[in-house]
């Protein structure tokens, strides 16, 4: 079953340059999953153009563009990475006839050897689902490297949602990394909206012991308090994956969502955090997720997407 598109030219396009100087310019476009086999450092960017996962949890059609709608932003940026880092575009991941757990695998899959071959793997989403499938590859690649690996996820949701006739959906990603490795599920959950948790899903994380932080702490004006809590979390693992749910903006910002809200973190609070996962160097993997184009407005929630892919990437190897 083949679940891949090729990358298209057409998404990174921009101001022209004598010299490289936007992300349009230095994105190598790479069909058919040809993944660069050298021993450099370089960045892996795919696309997850699925909602099945949405659908399942009920939440508003259109993640499927957010990928194509990432993309297009990003190669509009002006480009301040290392000339030695090369960026691959490899295309997208999508779901036939419902069948997400397929997908899931291949994203599994796919991570696995990205990172394996030297990759900083960069997932667009799409539903937030994504995270089961990311995380299970970068997990075990983690648990071959003999590293604990710590997931840091700011969003409104704790995504901790059970299963639905024993199916994952985007509100169950990070329950089920939990059930299907208990022994290595290290969390924490940046700007969670109890108005959007019920009190059975904090029950849940007590259980599994995952980390938070709560709206009404998260905040710059409580930033020390924040900032000693992710330092605590992160000295006590090995590798970092950072995931990024649009919904956890306020709809201010990010409009462009399945799950908006008023009452979201700024763009300010989130590049806080950026620079401290950076500065701790145990960052290896990133995605960016629930960008729906259908209710974007002005392109303002793809535009946070690809500053937030940029600024992540741009601390992490400047």
């Amino acid at each position: 079953m083949n679940l891949h598109h090729n990358p298209s030219q057409e998404n990174w396009t921009g101001r022209k340059a004598v010299q490289p100087e936007y992300w349009h310019q230095v994105v190598r476009v790479s069909p058919n999953l040809a993944f660069d086999s050298s021993s450099d450092k370089k960045v892996g960017i795919l696309g997850y153009a699925g909602e099945e996962g949405v659908h399942r949890n009920q939440g508003r059609l259109g993640t499927g563009e957010g990928p194509a709608a990432i993309r297009k932003l990003l190669g509009t940026l002006a480009f301040h990475l290392p000339e030695s880092l090369s960026l691959f575009d490899y295309g997208d991941l999508f779901t036939q006839e419902g069948d997400l757990e397929s997908t899931h695998q291949a994203i599994t899959d796919l991570t696995y050897q990205l990172l394996k071959s030297n990759h900083f793997p960069v997932w667009l989403g799409g539903g937030h689902d994504l995270a089961f499938a990311h995380g299970s590859g970068v997990l075990q690649f983690a648990q071959e490297n003999g590293k604990k690996l710590g997931i840091i996820n700011l969003d409104a949701h704790f995504d901790l949602r059970p299963l639905v006739d024993g199916k994952g959906h985007s509100g169950s990603p990070f329950y089920q990394l939990a059930s299907n490795h208990p022994n290595e599920f290290h969390y924490l959950a940046l700007g969670i909206q109890r108005a959007a948790n019920p009190k059975s899903l904090f029950e849940t994380a007590a259980q599994l012991q995952a980390d938070f932080v709560d709206m009404e702490q998260f905040t710059l004006a409580n930033w020390s308090v924040v900032e000693g809590q992710i330092q605590a979390f992160v000295d006590q693992v090995d590798a970092l994956y950072l995931t990024v749910d649009l919904d956890g903006f306020s709809s201010a910002f990010a409009p462009g969502v399945s799950a908006p809200s008023p009452m979201g973190f700024a763009p300010e609070l989130a590049l806080r955090v950026f620079d401290l996962l950076a500065g701790s160097k145990k960052l290896i993997s990133l995605d960016v997720v629930e960008l729906n184009p259908t209710y974007d407005q002005d392109q303002a929630t793809a535009r946070l997407a690809a500053r937030c892919v940029e600024y992540v990437l741009r601390k992490n190897f400047g």
